[in-house]
């Protein structure tokens, strides 16, 4: 058996744990096992000679703890809307999805495990409808991948997060502001409610509950009259107030899956002094929360997956995602 993995999308703590878990699990099987450096972007040529990897027990020790992920991500390389920079600059799409089957099977590989999140997913997912041996690996930090309890990065995250907003607490009592903490969360906003409430924070806006700004300066004001006149506000990036869209930042970047979010906080935080007068700050946490070692929950959580995704191929199982389920 020959297998190929590959990571795309946003990294997250737990990436190379996956990839030492799925080698290690392929090996003991007598199987080859081979990586694809930065998404789909090796198995195309785009990264020279050296876009394969074969990995060994030799590349993966010592990595289970290891942020990022070894064979390195994009979240640019949709085989389906590859980008073509033109002489002038100007960016046009074309579909290499067919390149992407027809080099598979050229090279010989019996299976595929594509380690990704939503957007990485739909995009298995279409491979394996045109014929592609395919295992999904659900991974994000944002927790919001249905058909699994939890992704891992998630709780990694969440501690980040976490300390962040209880350190905030000393300088905004201190200087008896507001403080307004952005932390990721497109569409979903477990990051923000999960390390909200364990950070004690005062008020949480996520993406799925609208907010009336009005509300929020309610809640600084009778802080105020309580006696407790300063005020720690998480916000994720994705949260709206009733009637508003999204903050988007400005990106030259042709071929991403998703918007590029980001500004939440700052809007937030001068309407909160513009409505309250209280001095307001804003932090926004960002790629911090995605970067550095994974706890120990997550680096487990990505060695079951890995090596539920041999399982899983073993048992000639594909089109299918490997997930974690809590009894019922």
């Amino acid at each position: 058996m020959r297998v190929l993995i590959q990571t795309g999308g946003g990294d997250a703590p737990g990436l190379n744990a996956v990839i030492r878990a799925a080698t290690l699990a392929a090996l003991g099987r007598g199987w080859e096992i081979w990586g694809s450096r930065n998404s789909y972007n090796g198995l195309l040529g785009e990264e020279g000679p050296e876009g394969l990897v074969r990995l060994d027990h030799e590349k993966v020790r010592g990595i289970t703890f290891l942020g990022g992920t070894i064979l390195g991500t994009t979240n640019k390389g949709d085989p389906f809307r590859w980008p073509v920079r033109g002489a002038g600059g100007e960016v046009t799409y074309i579909d290499r999805s067919d390149e992407v089957v027809e080099t598979f099977r050229r090279l010989g590989f019996d299976a595929l495990i594509a380690v990704g999140g939503d957007g990485s997913l739909r995009i298995a997912k279409r491979l394996a409808d045109k014929g592609l041996p395919v295992v999904g690996v659900p991974k994000t930090i944002d927790n919001d991948i249905a058909g699994t309890a939890v992704t891992f990065g998630f709780d990694t995250a969440v501690n980040v997060a976490t300390d962040a907003i209880e350190r905030l607490h000393s300088t905004a009592e201190a200087h008896e502001r507001v403080m307004v903490c952005e932390v990721m969360g497109r569409y979903a906003g477990w990051i923000a409610l999960a390390s909200g409430l364990a950070g004690t924070a005062d008020v949480i806006l996520i993406p799925e509950i609208p907010f009336r700004m009005e509300h929020v300066a309610d809640k600084v004001i009778a802080r105020e009259r309580a006696g407790r006149p300063f005020t720690i506000i998480v916000c994720a990036e994705g949260a709206v107030p009733e009637g508003g869209e999204l903050v988007t930042r400005p990106v030259d970047e042709a071929g991403r899956e998703e918007p590029l979010l980001g500004g939440s906080a700052e809007r937030v935080a001068p309407e909160v002094h513009r409505l309250t007068g209280k001095d307001t700050g804003s932090i926004v946490l960002g790629q911090v929360q995605r970067g550095g070692w994974a706890t120990a929950y997550d680096r487990n959580l990505a060695l079951r997956f890995g090596a539920a995704a041999i399982r899983t191929i073993e048992a000639r199982q594909f089109g299918v995602m490997v997930a974690l389920r809590h009894p019922e």
